[in-house]
Formats: C-alpha cells, sequence, structure tokens
C-alpha cells in the first residue's frame, strides 16, 4: 500500500494521525460507531503488542494499521449475522449527528473510475450503510475499500487474502446491489422541506397531509434492541404508516420533535427531558418519503448525548 504516514518510530503521534481514517472506515465496514471504536482500539492495541524491533521493521504504518482493522472488521462482519439472530427486533445502524468530520479518501490514492466511485455523502447516508448491510462480507470490505477509500484492488487483496481479479469481482457484485437498490436523487433542499413538512404534520396530528408525504409502498423499520419500546416489525404502506404515527404522536406529547442531519441527510430527533430518545433517518424518493428509519436503542444514541 501506499499510505503516507510518518516512521515507524513506535511513538504515539507516529500513528495517533491513523485513528480518525480507521474509524471512518471502520464505521463505514460496520454500520456502528462502537463496534468501529473497538475495533480501532483492538488495532492500536496489537500494534504497541509489537517489539519495537518488529514495528521499525514496519515501513509504513499507516498501511498496517488499515491492514489490520479492516481484517478485524472481516472477522466480525463473519460473525455478525449470528449476533443480529440474537438481537431484539430490527437491527438498523447507529446514526451519526452533524459535525462528524466524515473522511474519505487518502493521500496518494490510486485512480478510480469516477463513475464508480460514491460520493462522500452516500458513503455514510442511511439508506447506503442499510444497503451495505445485505452484502457479504467480502463483498463489503471490497467494496468500501475499493469504491469509497480508493484502494487498488492489487492492496484489497492483500487485506481480504484473495486475488484481484476476485476483489474486482466482489466490488463489481456489490456495485450492482447499490445501485439496484439507488433511488433518483432528491435535492437536500426539498428534503428537508418535505422532512420539516412530515414534522409539522405529525405534530399536528393530520393524517391527510401525512398521507401526502409518503410514497404508497413506504416502509418504517424502528430499532429498539429490546432497551426501548418499539414496534417488532417494518411497517409497510402509507395509510397504515401514517395510522401508526397518529398513534404514537397522541402518546409523545411529552417530547420535542427537531429538524437535524442524521448521517449527512436530513432527519428528525425526538428528545425527552433534554435526552435525545430517537433518531429518524429518512429516505427521499420523487418527493415522497420512501423509507423511515428510526433508531431508539440508547446505546446506539452515544453521539446524540449534549
Amino acid at each position: 500500500m501506499t499510505i503516507q504516514s510518518e516512521p515507524a518510530d513506535g511513538g504515539l503521534s507516529a500513528i495517533i494521525s491513523e485513528r480518525r481514517q480507521l474509524i471512518n472506515l471502520a464505521y463505514r465496514l460496520l454500520g456502528s460507531l462502537a463496534e468501529a471504536e473497538d475495533a480501532v482500539q483492538e488495532t492500536y492495541a496489537r500494534w504497541y503488542a509489537l517489539t519495537p524491533q518488529q514495528r521499525e521493521a514496519i515501513e509504513v504504518p499507516g498501511a498496517w494499521l488499515t491492514t489490520v482493522t479492516s481484517r478485524i472488521c472481516l472477522d466480525l462482519l463473519g460473525s455478525a449475522r449470528a449476533r443480529r439472530e440474537r438481537y431484539v427486533g430490527e437491527w438498523i445502524p447507529e446514526p451519526l449527528p452533524d459535525g462528524v468530520e466524515w473522511f474519505s479518501g487518502r493521500p496518494g490514492g490510486t485512480g478510480v473510475d469516477p463513475a464508480e466511485r460514491v460520493t462522500l455523502d452516500e458513503s455514510v447516508s442511511m439508506a447506503f450503510l442499510v444497503v451495505l448491510e445485505s452484502m457479504t462480507p467480502a463483498e463489503r470490505v471490497a467494496f468500501v475499500l475499493h469504491d469509497v477509500f480508493r484502494y487498488s484492488f492489487a492492496e484489497v487483496a492483500e487485506i481480504v487474502g484473495r486475488t484481484p481479479a476476485a476483489c474486482r469481482q466482489l466490488a463489481s457484485s456489490a456495485r450492482r446491489r447499490i445501485r439496484s437498490s439507488q433511488a433518483l436523487a432528491t435535492p437536500p433542499v426539498q428534503q428537508a422541506s418535505i422532512v420539516g413538512d412530515f414534522k409539522k404534520a405529525w405534530e399536528a396530528k393530520d393524517i391527510d397531509a401525512l398521507i401526502g408525504l409518503l410514497d404508497p409502498n413506504v416502509t418504517v423499520v424502528a430499532d429498539g434492541g429490546g432497551l426501548a419500546s418499539t414496534m417488532v416489525r417494518p411497517i409497510e404502506g402509507r395509510e397504515q404508516v401514517a395510522r401508526y404515527a397518529i398513534d404514537i404522536a397522541g402518546r409523545l406529547s411529552h417530547m420535542t420533535f427537531l429538524e437535524c442531519t442524521v448521517n449527512g441527510q436530513p432527519g428528525l430527533v425526538a428528545r425527552q427531558d433534554g435526552v435525545t430518545v430517537t433518531v429518524m433517518a429518512f429516505q427521499v424518493v420523487d418527493g415522497r418519503i420512501k423509507h423511515i428509519w428510526a433508531v431508539r436503542n440508547p446505546e446506539k444514541l452515544r453521539p446524540w448525548a449534549i
């Protein structure tokens, strides 16, 4: 790999500068900031477990750290299916607030066809992360490393333990999943306006206005993780979703709803007694709300604490 970094002197300054990149990579791979932080912590633990002579023999510490973090994430993704089966209810990627400095790519990265590269905002949107969840671990790692972080397939092959040709196929398969799920992009200003109208209609308990804002096949998925009350299964259809929204609006009069940026997209946050209790992400397609993801699991709301 060709990541530029300071000399491998084993000092803290030589590797701490890589932490931001590692966290951003691990979050995209795992969909969880908590797990991403654990993966990076384990990476640093392995670095300091090396002898001084072993560290000095590593010419590019950043490349070594990236490789180890990616392999740790690959292992975690391999066991994710079993962990998801034990999870109570639906599992949604951990939402992150505005202000996070999303770092994508790397200095000196090899050229990638712009048509094959996702944009920075796309790579952290909830809709994008949900699609990543449908991929195999190898597909996800190959796609994120190549299309988002611009590693060559030769470099990806070193990380996932497959040939460059195989990694190219993995990324291509992942790209087809992304394209098949991609909706026509709605301008951010229009998205924000629609989410704002949804908030107003919800607070006013205006079911007709809500129905008018929702796609006929809209879905709502909620994640309580067994730690917060929520619906057990997704709700589909705009009439059903609108009725559900009106029903819970009557029970949430003590909450305050705020328009916020969620993973780079317009969203809503519900706060009770100054504490964030729900974060909602939206996908807007052709001027209508197509998907709503509501995260209520308090363990996934740590970044929203003020």
